[in-house]
């Protein structure tokens, strides 16, 4: 008697055939050896040592697989790499930059940009409900991944409670490649609805150069006074460049 199909039937083909798109699709043909071979080789490299088993241009093309799956794609991740510097500056890119290489299309614009949201994601969450003074180096960490790589600058708001546990982390404005508005009774405004005790302010230069310019310092200063007012407690200001940041109260300017 022949058995009605079953949902660990269909379950287990769908990984049997976790190659699948590398398949040529009909009237195509099949991908070329070398390519097949140089594709495992990189993954299985990759399941062994993990990422820093391989360089930038190795760790783009993993991505890329899976976007163009019948086509050699060292030369279009040796391309983004070029253009944009480095891994992280390939996810950052805006998609409008993205789709200015050739090569680059929708699929390919996804796939980087899941990858991206994923480490936004993790790093945010190494973060949030914890209490900043014992993971420091991990907010700094979350502040240049979501922040360092940006074409435009972003002001963000961390909002801390009576422990200094960080309950919120929201972007207030953004704005040019060297300007962003922001209004100091905003930031407070916002810290009283969240019942936040405390505030660390975070913006970037992505000009790479973390050094603060006198608006920044004079904005900082219009903020200390408008917490002070209510009894909130300004405890830094980050400015996040392209491989370092800055900090306010180590720099003396708070």
């Amino acid at each position: 008697m022949k058995r009605a199909p079953h949902f660990s039937d269909s379950q287990a083909a769908l990984f049997d055939h976790d190659e699948a798109p590398e398949l040529p699709a009909r009237g195509e043909r099949q991908l070329p050896s070398y390519i097949r071979d140089h594709r495992a080789r990189l993954r299985e490299r990759f399941l062994i040592g993990g990422p820093d088993a391989l360089p930038d241009y190795e760790l783009l093309e993993l991505v890329l697989f899976r976007a163009i799956p019948r086509r050699d794609v060292k030369p279009l991740a040796r391309a983004l790499l070029e253009r944009f510097g480095d891994f992280n500056g390939v996810l950052s890119a805006p998609a409008s930059r993205l789709h200015e290489t050739a090569g680059v299309g929708d699929a390919v614009v996804t796939e980087l940009k899941i990858v991206e949201a994923a480490a936004h994601r993790l790093a945010r969450s190494r973060v949030l409900q914890k209490q900043v003074v014992t993971s420091w180096d991990a907010l700094l960490e979350y502040c240049q991944t979501a922040m360092a790589h940006r074409d435009t600058e972003q002001f963000r708001v961390l909002f801390l409670d009576r422990k200094n546990v960080l309950i919120a982390d929201e972007a207030q404005a953004r704005g040019t490649v060297d300007h962003v508005p922001v209004y100091p009774r905003e930031v407070v405004k916002r810290a009283l609805e969240l019942n936040a005790s405390a505030l660390i302010l975070v913006h970037n230069h992505p000009s790479g150069d973390p050094t603060p310019s006198q608006a920044d310092i004079d904005m900082t200063e219009q903020i200390q006074v408008a917490a002070d007012a209510l009894g909130i407690t300004l405890h830094d200001h980050l400015v996040i460049g392209k491989s370092r940041e800055l900090s306010f109260r180590s720099a003396g300017l708070l």
